[in-house]
């Protein structure tokens, strides 16, 4: 069984029902997301006209036995660096954001569950890439 980060993206389609990532979910022993993520997640429920069952979800998914939420330590920001330096290189910038969260899934050895494309360019993560 793998585990697994799940972007921003693949959280909100996870929510939609969306079927190869709710089973990819399923399958994990381990899902995790990281303070970028959570705070990209709820700065969108702000912004939206379902904030409060948003909110509820979210919590109810972050109370769940198999769902962690990964610190931002010193070692993140190391990978951050190596990310940022090796996309600086290739003249292939991504949203810092997702640098981040790039970082994340390098430290932990975490598949990395998204809808983004650019998240491919990175050779040090593995990416489980859906379509919508």
């Amino acid at each position: 069984m793998t585990r697994i980060l799940l972007d921003t993206s693949a959280y909100s389609a996870f929510r939609r029902g969306h079927p190869g990532i709710v089973a990819h979910v399923a399958e994990a022993s381990a899902v995790f997301l990281n303070p970028v993520i959570i705070g990209e997640l709820r700065s969108g429920f702000l912004a939206g006209n379902r904030r409060e069952p948003n909110e509820r979800e979210l919590d109810q998914f972050l109370s769940e036995s198999v769902v962690g939420v990964l610190p931002i330590v010193e070692a993140t920001a190391r990978r951050y660096s190596l990310i940022r330096h090796y996309l600086r290189r290739q003249g292939t910038p991504i949203p810092s954001n997702d640098m981040w969260i790039a970082a994340s899934a390098f430290e932990h050895g975490l598949d990395l569950v998204t809808l983004d494309r650019h998240f491919k360019q990175l050779p040090q993560v593995v990416v489980d890439h859906f379509e919508l």
